[in-house]
C-alpha cells in the first residue's frame, strides 16, 4: 500500500517536469532574441538611376468654347429645331422666331427702295436734259437746282437700302443659329415663348467639347525649387513637357496635352500660377467643370529608388528604412524627393550599392541580426524571391514619376 503510493507520487512529479521543460523551451523560443538565430529578411540591392521626375497637379476641365444663345430679335418662338445633347455644326438652325412682321418690313423695304430708284431715275434724266440745254434755254440756276434733286434723290436710295438691308437682316435673324460646333443644352423655353431682342436669359448654351482644356494650379514656391534644381544640374529639363491625366476613377486618360497659357502671374491669395493645357476629347470622356489630375514630367534626375513597402513613417513624419549591413539590420532615415510608382525618390540616407530589407520587417529592430535572401518587387509592390522564375513582372520598369 505504501509502496503503490510512492509510485504514483513519482508519476506524478515526472509529469510536472515533462511539461515544465516544454513550457519552457516554448517560451525560449517564442521571446526575441532568444536561440532561434539570425532573421531571415529578403532584401534588394539599390543603384543610381535616371527617373522621370514629374509633379501631379489639380485641375478642371473648361470649355474650349461655350456660347450662350440669345435672340437679336423680338417675337415668339415658332419652333426648336434641335435636340438637346445631339452635335450641331455651326449655321445649324436652334430656334424660329414668327416671322411674318419681319417679312412684312422688308416687303415695305423693298418698295421704298424701288421708290427711291425710281426718283434717282427721273432726276438723273432732267439733269441729263438741262446739261444739254444750258447754253440754249435752260439757265445755270435751274441746273443747279436739277443737280441738288439728282443728290438728294440719290441720299433717298440709300437711306432706303439701308432700310432694306435692316429689314433682311431682321428677317434672317428669326432664324437663330447655332456659331460653333458643339452639344446644345435642354432649351430655356418652349414653342409659343415671347422673347426680346439681346434679353439677359439664354435660350440655351451650345459648348464644344472637342478638344478641351485643362487648367491646372502650381505653388510659386515649388516652381521656384524646380527651377534650383535645373540650375544646380539636379534636374535635366526635357525637351518639352509632357502631359497625361488621370481621371477621377483613377484611371489614365489615353492622350497627351500640349501647353496652350503658361502662367505669369502669381495668386495674391492662393500663391499659385495657373497653366492651360490642352487636350483631344474625340470620346467626350472629360466634360466641363470635371475633377482631374495632371501628371506633368519636367525632365528627368539621378536618384536611387527605395521600395515604398520598405519604409515606415515615424511619429515625427520622418521616413525610415532598414538596411543590411555586415550580417544586421541598420535602420536608416531617407530623404525623398517624390514618388516613382511603388518606390520612393531618395535623395540622402542610403547609397549606391546597399541592400534594402523588403520582407521580414515585422519585429526587426535596430542592430538585429538578420540572414539575407535575395528578392525582387515588381510594379505592384509584390515581393518574390530572385529565384522564382515564375514572376515575369519582377523589377517591371516605370514610366512616370510624381515629385513631392
Amino acid at each position: 500500500m505504501g509502496l503503490g503510493k510512492w509510485t504514483s507520487r513519482a508519476a506524478v512529479g515526472t509529469l510536472v517536469a515533462v511539461a515544465v521543460a516544454i513550457a519552457t523551451g516554448a517560451l525560449a523560443q517564442g521571446m526575441p532574441g532568444g536561440t532561434q538565430g539570425p532573421t531571415e529578411v529578403g532584401v534588394k540591392q539599390v543603384e543610381t538611376q535616371s527617373v522621370p521626375y514629374t509633379v501631379t497637379l489639380p485641375g478642371r476641365a473648361v470649355a474650349f468654347e461655350q456660347t450662350d444663345i440669345r435672340p437679336r430679335v423680338a417675337g415668339t418662338i415658332a419652333s426648336i429645331d434641335y435636340e438637346a445633347g445631339h452635335k450641331v455644326a455651326t449655321g445649324d438652325a436652334l430656334f424660329h422666331i414668327d416671322d411674318d412682321t419681319y417679312q412684312a418690313e422688308l416687303t415695305a423695304a423693298e418698295a421704298e427702295k424701288a421708290s427711291a430708284d425710281a426718283n434717282v431715275q427721273a432726276a438723273q434724266s432732267q439733269v441729263d436734259r438741262y446739261t444739254k440745254l444750258e447754253k440754249t434755254s435752260i439757265s445755270v440756276s435751274d441746273l443747279e437746282t436739277a443737280r441738288v434733286t439728282l443728290a438728294q434723290a440719290k441720299a433717298s436710295a440709300l437711306s432706303a437700302e439701308a432700310d432694306l438691308q435692316t429689314a433682311q437682316l431682321n428677317l434672317d435673324r428669326t432664324v437663330i443659329r447655332s456659331p460653333i460646333d458643339g452639344y446644345p443644352d435642354v432649351a430655356a423655353v418652349s414653342v409659343g415663348s415671347l422673347v426680346t431682342a439681346n434679353q439677359s436669359d439664354a435660350l440655351t448654351t451650345v459648348t464644344r467639347l472637342d478638344p478641351i482644356y485643362v487648367d491646372v494650379s502650381e505653388s510659386a514656391a515649388r516652381i521656384m525649387r524646380v527651377r534650383q534644381r535645373i540650375d544646380q544640374g539636379s534636374l535635366q529639363r526635357g525637351d518639352q513637357l509632357k502631359v497625361s491625366l488621370l481621371l477621377e476613377t483613377g484611371e489614365e486618360y489615353d492622350g497627351t496635352g500640349t501647353l496652350v497659357s503658361p502662367g505669369a502671374t502669381v495668386s495674391s491669395t492662393t500663391g499659385t500660377v495657373d497653366f492651360r493645357f490642352k487636350f483631344d476629347n474625340a470620346d467626350r470622356m472629360i466634360l466641363p467643370g470635371q475633377f482631374l489630375r495632371a501628371k506633368i514630367t519636367l525632365g528627368t534626375t539621378q536618384a536611387i529608388l527605395v521600395p515604398q513597402r520598405a519604409t515606415t513613417r515615424e511619429g515625427d513624419g520622418s521616413l525610415s528604412a532598414f538596411i543590411a549591413a555586415d550580417g544586421t539590420a541598420k535602420k536608416v532615415t531617407l530623404t525623398t524627393a517624390g514618388t516613382y510608382q511603388n518606390a520612393w525618390i531618395v535623395t540622402d540616407g542610403i547609397e549606391s550599392g546597399d541592400q534594402v530589407i523588403l520582407d521580414g520587417l515585422k519585429n526587426l529592430r535596430d542592430g538585429a541580426e538578420i540572414k539575407t535572401v535575395p528578392v525582387t518587387i515588381n510594379a505592384q509592390g509584390v515581393v518574390k524571391d530572385a529565384t522564382d522564375s515564375s514572376d515575369s513582372t519582377a523589377d517591371a520598369s516605370n514610366d512616370t514619376a510624381k515629385a513631392e
